[in-house]
């Protein structure tokens, strides 16, 4: 059995009285994408901190490749790479030199061509001889992703990465850092775009109140949601009531020249309410299906819809 990237278990952090993370346990697999998520204040920063270094755990193991965080932390540094969530840079460095220094604080004497390619495909070749304050808050936070890779590590972890990226700087970014991936460097992501962790994440734990509340692929977390939400617009309001179809259906509301429910699309409860709103006499205009997400998941589990906006626009909705 491989050894895990990230090895987490019984981990627990109290910061005077109170209790950041508790008793949290998970394993992070070797070239996995990863997602960490939950809403503010449910332990994925501190978490981050932890693993990288510089917040010390009260209890539990943490280790990256089977090396503990704080016995060795020299080893477990230089195998992670941090992009952080906040924009930490080096005011009067131009760009190429602050990624060229950084390089060397891993002890790398010689490393102008992974810099070169690093700045190259983060689009910021152009901007190497600037002075970083002169940077857009977009293109210092992909000089940050340049740092955390300088030193090509084995566990990258982005901590909200998108934030003030731009749509067509954000595309490309995630080109790259799927490349990235599939060269078999671990990535653990946290992200308030919950698209962003549908799309990329094979496996995603959600934390709330310092504890996991779930913890698995994206695919079986999706199943807890199960039930697609169905909006009928009508070309007139009901005239009446539609009968036992209503108190049967989950989620149902009724208002105006709308009717909105969810059904199981594995159970034909849709043609019933074909057929019973056929029997009204009143016309539909449309019909809209709406696929559950993970925003419906992270709902579910933390009674908390997540801050950040799909950076691409919505999505998850078709037309039958």
């Amino acid at each position: 059995m491989k050894q895990p990237a990230v090895y987490i278990h019984k981990l627990n952090k109290q910061y005077d009285g109170v209790t950041a993370l508790d008793d949290v346990s998970l394993e992070v697999r070797p070239g996995e994408f990863f997602g960490l998520l939950g809403p503010n204040g449910a332990g994925k920063s501190t978490l981050i901190n932890i693993l990288a270094g510089p917040t010390r755990r009260t209890s539990g193991r943490v280790e990256v490749f089977g090396y503990d965080v704080t016995r060795d932390y020299r080893r477990t540094r230089s195998l992670i790479g941090v992009v952080p969530q906040e924009l930490v840079y080096d005011h009067y460095f131009t760009v190429e030199k602050s990624l060229r220094y950084h390089s060397g604080y891993f002890g790398i004497a010689d490393g102008r061509v992974w810099c070169e390619e690093l700045l190259r495909r983060l689009d910021l070749w152009e901007q190497r001889r600037k002075n970083i304050n002169q940077l857009s808050g977009g293109m210092k936070r992909r000089l940050l992703v340049a740092k955390a890779l300088v030193h090509k590590p084995q566990v990258l972890i982005l901590d909200e990465p998108t934030a003030g990226v731009d749509v067509t700087l954000r595309r490309s970014f995630w080109e790259f850092i799927r490349e990235i991936h599939q060269g078999g460097t671990t990535v653990i992501l946290t992200t308030h775009y919950l698209i962003e962790a549908e799309d990329h994440c094979d496996r995603i734990a959600i934390l709330d109140q310092g504890r996991v509340v779930a913890l698995d692929s994206r695919e079986n977390l999706l199943r807890q949601v199960g039930k697609k939400q169905v909006i009928i617009d009508l070309c007139e309001p009901l005239p009446h009531p539609l009968g036992p179809v209503e108190g049967q259906t989950a989620g149902f509301e009724r208002g105006g020249k709308r009717v909105t429910f969810q059904i199981d699309p594995r159970c034909g409860e849709l043609n019933l309410w074909l057929e019973a709103l056929r029997a009204t006499g009143v016309e539909i205009a449309d019909i809209t299906l709406r696929t559950p997400d993970l925003e419906d998941v992270f709902f579910k589990l933390t009674g908390a819809g997540a801050t950040g906006t799909a950076p691409d626009g919505g999505r998850g909705e078709e037309r039958p």
